[in-house]
């Protein structure tokens, strides 16, 4: 015969089993909004049934059945769409923080407007072109030494802030380099807490929770690969161990990372983007323009010396020296060192005919023309009458002494002229210069297309990873997300349900009253 108090237990397992669920439900509902947080689901299954007792085996058909149990409260998420979320987020952290920087260089060459390098640029050519209408007057040569000093002076500071972004970003790389640290040590700490609960036979499903959004922030800095062991999760980049269950097996820093990149451990993520951004974006800005300076300076240029032009004793050109002041008596085509080497063939206001000055400079302790390091003649910043203008001299039939024509604007126009020659700014072949040839202009209009391109193509491809990183977050949502009206529906279920357990004990209650109090008395 069955047992009648078996039925209390049924209804008490069933109460317990549909409570558990009520307050699964509620806690999800709680969570609706947390980021990160993984839908639970307590998972019921059938009581373990009996037989009936007997001395041998029972000839009642089947057996008596015990009621409902929960054995976990499982999470509801789905790995693949995980490492998929991982792959996306790497790459677009990776482009966001290439258009970020590219950004900032386009706001530093501030292109096109009238304040950029171009802007100083042209009226450092036009200055030229009016001190040749009147060579004499220290007026015109005062406002070619300003626009001189305001061309330096732009590309000293449009270096010094692509130095400054560099320094930014290696500041950047140190602050993420603690960051991923820290997630690293958490993530650890995470796996041993997890093993302990879950040893102990529980559902460690809000920790697990906490370690998936720090692995979410880590998939962004770097490439990781993710996998769930029985000592918790173990993370690489690339062939390099980061979390190993309860150990952290690196000691991440900027020059680890810098070490990873090269090594081909690092491929993506924000901390790729910081290292390729530095080392390469703004550093090869940095060295097309240094290269545009030091060709503008003293790169090979040609020039045609026209006749009369009066070449000082000393002077070497086109690999013919010349040993006395020699006058040109037809138009002659030489290769000049930049803007230097024409201004030292000409002659000054101030009468002196024994050695032209270079026109720009280097600041004191430079080595190279760059254009952190160039600067104008402090001879012409002290004295304009220092610029030279003229090609001609003249013998002083007076005192038989060699003049300046200080009228001559000779020098003055090739100079202007040198705003439409093609300079070489590769002499060395090497490949690396945005034009081997070209006019100044030309050539810095070239790299400020490359930033454009270089810029547009990163916000193009932020913006797809963004939609790529969106759409695999949206189909984990649906996975793993809390739907309020899906748990309110569960809500009204397991009340339900609830309810008819405990009128289900109720029954029974009322059963065994009758059997206790009841039967036995009749006819009395």
């Amino acid at each position: 015969m069955r047992s009648t108090f078996s039925g209390l237990e049924i209804a008490k397992r069933s109460l317990f089993a549909q409570q558990t669920a009520l307050q699964t439900t509620g806690h999800n509902m709680a969570n609706a909004n947390t980021i990160g947080y993984t839908r639970q689901v307590v998972n019921m299954v059938a009581s373990r049934p009996l037989e009936a007792v007997g001395m041998t085996s029972s000839v009642l058909p089947g057996q008596i059945g015990q009621g409902v149990e929960f054995d976990h409260i499982n999470r509801i998420r789905e790995k693949f769409l995980d490492n998929q979320y991982y792959n996306e987020n790497k790459n677009y952290g990776d482009w966001s923080v290439r258009q970020d920087t590219l950004e900032k260089l386009e706001t530093i060459v501030n292109e096109p407007s009238d304040t950029s390098i171009r802007t100083v640029l042209q009226n450092f050519w036009n200055s030229w072109q009016e001190l040749s209408k009147s060579p004499e007057n220290l007026t015109a040569r005062a406002v070619v030494k300003e626009n001189a000093l305001a061309l330096t002076d732009a590309l000293n500071h449009v270096s010094s802030q692509m130095r400054d972004l560099k320094s930014d970003l290696t500041d950047n790389l140190s602050v993420k380099a603690t960051q991923i640290g820290t997630s690293l040590s958490q993530i650890a700490n995470l796996n041993k807490e997890i093993r302990r609960v879950e040893g102990l036979g529980n559902d460690a499903n809000d920790l697990r929770d906490q370690r998936d959004v720090l692995v979410d922030g880590l998939s962004k800095m770097v490439n990781i690969t993710v996998t769930d062991t029985d000592n918790g999760y173990h993370i690489k980049m690339g062939n390099a161990d980061l979390v190993t269950g309860i150990e952290v097996n690196q000691t991440v820093d900027s020059d680890f990372l810098t070490d990873a990149a090269a090594n081909g451990d690092l491929v993506s993520g924000e901390v790729k983007g910081l290292i390729e951004s530095r080392d390469s974006i703004v550093t090869g800005f940095q060295k097309q323009l240094d290269n545009m300076v030091k060709t503008m300076a003293e790169g090979d240029v040609k020039v045609t010396l026209p006749a009369g032009t009066v070449i000082r004793a000393g002077t070497e050109l086109n690999g013919t020296p010349y040993s006395s002041d020699t006058t040109l008596s037809a138009d002659l085509e030489v290769t000049v060192k930049g803007i230097n080497g024409l201004h030292q063939l000409g002659y000054s206001l101030n009468g002196d005919v024994t050695a032209g000055i270079p026109f720009f400079t280097l600041k004191p302790g430079e080595t190279e023309f760059s254009a952190a390091s160039i600067t104008v003649n402090p001879a012409i910043v002290d004295n304009v009458e220092n610029i030279a203008s003229s090609l001609r001299t003249y013998t002083d039939t007076t005192d038989s002494t060699v003049k300046v024509i200080k009228g001559n604007n000779g020098l003055a126009l090739l100079m202007q002229g040198l705003s439409g020659k093609s300079f070489n700014f590769d002499p060395d072949h090497t490949g690396t210069t945005v034009l081997n040839g070209g006019t100044i202009d030309e050539y810095f209009r070239a790299m400020v297309g490359e930033i454009g391109v270089q810029s547009q193509e990163a916000q193009r491809q932020a913006s797809n990873q963004k939609l790529l990183v969106d759409q695999v977050d949206s189909r984990r949502q649906s996975v793993s997300g809390v739907s309020l009206d899906e748990e309110m529906s569960n809500l009204i279920k397991y009340q339900h349900a609830y309810n008819a357990a405990a009128r289900t004990m109720t029954t029974f209650d009322e059963c065994l009253d009758k059997i206790i109090n009841s039967m036995g008395v009749v006819g009395r």
